[in-house]
């Protein structure tokens, strides 16, 4: 086979892994409502649930690195993604607030090793190709999280129970998996043994790539979670148009991620990162002083533009760190994993802490909090990894 082909079905398989886990993340939050329904708990109860999927990421991420550096990513991705697809149906058969909780730690472990794993093998692909893949599979992502939101909505509209949902999404998610087996890269080529060789310490430079990560994360959820409310309770949107600036927001993700490869050739990682976090930062306080439906629908539209490559990005730049600085001592895969797990923590500690100043200073000012990090992004970005 010749290593073009063998580099194109690589594609096809990470491709693959990166729509899957994004369906299932899709496929999750379109159903929460009915899961609260049905077991009839407060909002609170909810809230503390989802915050054991962020526990259950954190342990994820704790372990999958190192088990990518062990075995290959390639294995880990592809037998990863059937224990995912596994995890869902336990969150499915779920019949109390106990086994719910449970569920969705193991969930959120799961998304996060495959997700890990998907990253590292991707990474592999590049290097190997010698090409700029990362926007366009994180792109495909973002369309696996929308698509696994409509036909989540859609099972949920025609009142068809989540273990039948589940169980499709399942069915689909083994399905496709299976058809890709052969198709990944040999694990060979980032196995990375650990045993008997010298434990050096985590290198701080990936603690601070993960920091800029994580600025970039904070204004990521923040547009997922205070942009329609921020719509409709200071600007009194209707219903209909307080969700457009999250529907722009999504639609300029995916749009500058599909575009993030070639322009990251083109211009470079390090042009795309300063670039992006200097678009989300000032257009996104542009829009919130100007005020207004049509502020904020601008506001979140320059977000999703400038953010759209950042993580892609950093995810590349933390494989490219370990290969060029830390050969033979620390693997791509361990890297991805720090820069993960910090930029990660944004998605987890941003949500309250924006509804927090909110409550202190209004909405729309707390807003400011993600702009004022993306500007800190872009230029603390080139000092930093413009050393490596």
């Amino acid at each position: 086979m010749s290593q073009l082909r063998q580099y194109s079905r690589a594609r096809v398989a990470i491709t693959n892994a990166f729509i899957i886990n994004g369906s299932i993340a899709g496929t999750f939050y379109s159903r929460l409502a009915d899961i609260k329904q049905d077991l009839a708990i407060s909002n609170s109860a909810l809230g503390i649930a989802l915050l054991v999927v962020s526990i259950g990421v954190l342990v994820g991420l704790s372990f999958s690195g190192r088990e990518c550096a062990k075995r290959g990513s390639a294995p880990v991705t592809f037998y990863g993604t059937y224990v995912l697809g596994t995890s869902l149906l336990l969150v499915g058969a779920s019949n109390n607030y106990i086994t719910l909780c449970l569920t969705f730690l193991i969930l959120g472990a799961c998304l996060a090793t495959q997700d890990v794993a998907m990253n590292s093998h991707a990474i592999v692909l590049e290097h190997e190709a010698d090409k700029r893949y990362m926007s366009t599979f994180h792109a495909m992502f973002s369309l696996g999280a929308l698509g696994g939101g409509v036909v989540g909505g859609w099972f949920s509209q025609h009142d068809i129970s989540l273990m039948r949902h589940v169980a499709f999404i399942a069915m689909l998610v083994f399905l496709s998996n299976f058809c890709v087996r052969n198709m990944f890269l040999p694990a060979s080529l980032d196995q990375h043994p650990l045993e008997g060789k010298k434990k050096i310490k985590k290198p701080r430079l990936f603690l601070i790539v993960g920091f800029l990560g994580l600025c970039a994360a904070i204004g990521e959820g923040a547009a997922g979670d205070w942009g329609a409310i921020l719509a409709r309770d200071t600007f009194d949107a209707s219903p209909f148009i307080s969700t457009l600036p999250y529907i722009c927001f999504s639609a300029a993700m995916v749009f500058g991620r599909l575009l993030g490869d070639r322009a990251a050739h083109k211009f470079g990682p390090m042009n795309l990162i300063v670039g992006g976090g200097l678009i989300a930062g000032i257009g996104l306080s542009s829009g919130l002083l100007v005020g207004g439906i049509g502020g904020v629908i601008f506001a979140w539209l320059a977000a999703g533009i400038g953010l759209s490559t950042v993580i892609p990005m950093l995810f590349s730049q933390a494989g490219e760190i370990a290969k060029n600085k830390f050969a033979g001592q620390f693997a791509a895969s361990e890297g991805v994993a720090m820069v993960s797990g910090i930029a990660y923590f944004g998605f987890l500690v941003g949500p309250p802490t924006l509804g927090f100043l909110g409550d202190e200073i209004g909405l729309r000012w707390a807003m400011l909090v993600p702009a004022a990090l993306a500007l800190i992004m872009a230029l603390g970005s080139r000092p930093i990894l413009g050393s490596k």
